[in-house]
């Protein structure tokens, strides 16, 4: 088993993803009702970089959407 300290990781790790999720969820809403062309998707590649960063993540991928 993991251990105490192994189980709050993980546990921290899918709580950052889902509120990353649904952060990027609400910020697609939210430009898209005001007409801003950047969206981020939700895939296999932006859950783990917002589980891994948090928020920063969020801004990371938006950074990366308007820029490249």
């Amino acid at each position: 088993m993991l251990g105490r300290r192994g189980n709050e990781w993980g546990i921290n790790l899918i709580l950052r993803a889902v509120l990353g999720v649904l952060v990027i969820h609400f910020i697609n809403v939210f430009f898209t009702k005001n007409g801003y062309p950047v969206l981020v998707g939700i895939n296999l590649y932006t859950i783990p970089v917002v589980a891994c960063l948090g928020l920063p993540g969020v801004g990371l991928l938006y950074g990366l959407s308007i820029f490249w």
